[in-house]
């Protein structure tokens, strides 16, 4: 909704000409979308000083505070609301995806507790036992994800279409569909929907000869404040969802130790990660998963959907976009019976095929005879697009189950994710063909890249992960048991658990051996 009023000639006139903010967009455009390239070196840290679920609330805190600006524009409101919502984009984000797997390794020791106390206390679960619920928790919460797509268009659909031209107005000197430039529209309201303001930054409009002015009139402010409000509430709503119903993601214990590492150590652990080869082979498919869902919102969307259809349909194929990706999400569950690249490969095959075929055609102008054949599009590339995300929030959850490496690596997921906003944002003026050329190439990159490193896997080819600093802990009087550590790795508690138990004996042997009688005078 917003991308359109801020497009339209008339309403930027009548609404920003009295207030002075000529540039607003592209001075908010850019806190939004520059400001995420710096979060690979603070975000850990926030992490670890919040803790993962206050770290979530004051993220979704932040995503209110920028939809409230809208009721007094102005810079010292829009601006810094602005380069705040950019910096929480991936603290979100990393957060959300270390508590989603966390819980579920703790839904797995609630339901094997019986196993556990037969084991004992000290013994740690197989590797990988918690998997399926990984799977589980991750379908489900990427179905309800992929929903706001659809919610977001809901305000378009019930208040903004009664206010546009047809599509003969708005497409009347358009004469070519998906090969010729374009910028998206101009949309510094919509960064609350993390993944379409990045391609919003030519004021020429998303095609050649689109019209300026799709508005027959113009919106009763007292309407879009009512939007807003609705808005406010719904982001209100979600920050007393984590405050309420969001356990912790760790015991106040671990906590502790997580925290106690050292924050120099937390500062860098991010890059000493990179040096493993499974997360340097998963780096082009981070990359293509921020690509893909920019292209569906901005290139099949409006470079194609919109040419053919007109504006006014295009709520209604991101909402078959939307409802397509979340009930694929439920697709990610075949990893429990298939091989776990099986998911993520077909996901990169369908994308594939839709973006050739993409390549070699395009639609006439103002053409309504094709309007399934972008329906299916969208709900095809929706599929791909749920394959996409379960398939690597999952791998990341399984392939790095110990607690204390978790937010460092979904961190790095993330931040790749907005590098590849942040290219599309400089790029946003390129020829179709050219954005199709590098979605094709990173595609075929990607999947290679994570072939490789699964081939190397199955080779028995050792990862090299940095170690973990033991906590230092500053508090006197309380001490911590060797093998009670609950900050130590998999590989550091089987090489540790045994030197402490022997220091443990050795310490009891020299005291059995001292005289237990007064000191001498001498000593």
């Amino acid at each position: 909704m917003q991308l359109i009023l801020h497009y339209d000639e008339t309403y930027r006139e009548v609404k920003y000409g009295n207030m002075g903010l000529p540039d607003i967009d592209n001075k908010m455009l850019m806190g939004i979308n520059v400001t995420p390239i710096a979060a690979l070196l603070y975000t850990p840290v926030l992490i670890r000083f919040f803790g993962t679920k206050w770290m979530m609330f004051l993220a979704v805190g932040i995503y209110a505070l920028f939809v409230s600006t809208n009721y007094w524009e102005r810079y010292y409101t829009l601006v810094p609301s602005a380069v705040a919502l950019g910096m929480a984009i991936v603290p979100l984000w990393a957060s959300m995806g270390n508590y989603i797997t966390r819980m579920a390794q703790k839904y797995y020791e609630y339901s094997h507790y019986k196993e556990q106390e037969e084991q004992g206390p000290q013994q740690r679960p197989p590797r990988g036992s918690h998997a399926p619920y990984l799977l589980v928790f991750q379908a489900i919460f990427y179905s309800f994800f992929h929903l706001s797509f659809a919610c977001a268009q809901l305000p378009m659909i019930y208040f903004l279409n009664y206010y546009l031209y047809d599509f003969n107005h708005t497409l009347f000197n358009v004469h070519s569909c998906g090969q010729s430039s374009y910028g998206g529209l101009r949309s510094p309201n919509s960064a609350h929907l993390p993944h379409l303001e990045a391609a919003s930054t030519n004021s020429q409009g998303i095609l050649n000869g689109f019209n300026k002015t799709v508005l027959r009139t113009l919106p009763r402010s007292k309407n879009l404040i009512v939007v807003e409000t609705v808005l406010m509430a719904v982001a209100f709503v979600a920050m007393l969802l984590v405050l309420g119903l969001c356990g912790a993601a760790y015991q106040p214990t671990e906590e502790i130790d997580l925290r106690s590492v050292g924050w120099g150590n937390i500062f860098q652990l991010p890059f000493k990660h990179v040096r493993d080869f499974r997360l340097r082979h998963l780096v082009p498919f981070f990359i293509y998963s921020g690509f893909e869902v920019l292209f569906a919102c901005t290139g099949l969307a409006l470079g194609y959907g919109v040419c053919s259809m007109g504006l006014e349909r295009l709520a209604y194929l991101l909402i078959a976009y939307s409802l397509g990706a979340s009930a694929a999400s439920f697709l990610g569950l075949l990893g429990l019976w298939l091989p776990r690249s099986v998911p993520l490969v077909a996901g990169a095959l369908l994308h594939l095929l839709l973006a050739v075929s993409l390549f070699f055609w395009a639609p006439v102008p103002r053409a309504q005879k094709h309007n399934w054949i972008f329906y299916v599009a969208a709900v095809l590339w929706g599929v791909g697009s749920a394959l996409n995300k379960t398939g690597l929030s999952t791998l990341l959850g399984i392939m790095y189950e110990d607690k204390e490496r978790q937010d460092f690596i979904f961190t790095i997921y993330h931040w790749w994710q907005a590098v590849a906003i942040f290219v599309v944002y400089l790029g946003s003026s390129l020829p179709m063909k050219a954005k199709l050329a590098v979605l094709l190439i990173t595609l075929v990159v990607a999947v290679a890249s994570y072939l490789w490193m699964e081939q190397k896997l199955s080779c028995g080819v050792l990862p090299r992960q940095p170690r973990i600093p033991r906590p230092q802990h500053k508090v006197r009087g309380y001490r911590y048991l060797e093998e009670d550590n609950s900050d130590e790795s998999d590989g550091e508690g089987e090489r540790g658990g045994d030197r402490g138990r022997v220091a443990c004996m050795e310490e009891e042997e020299l005291q059995g051996r001292l005289p237990s009688g007064p000191e001498p005078v001498g000593l």
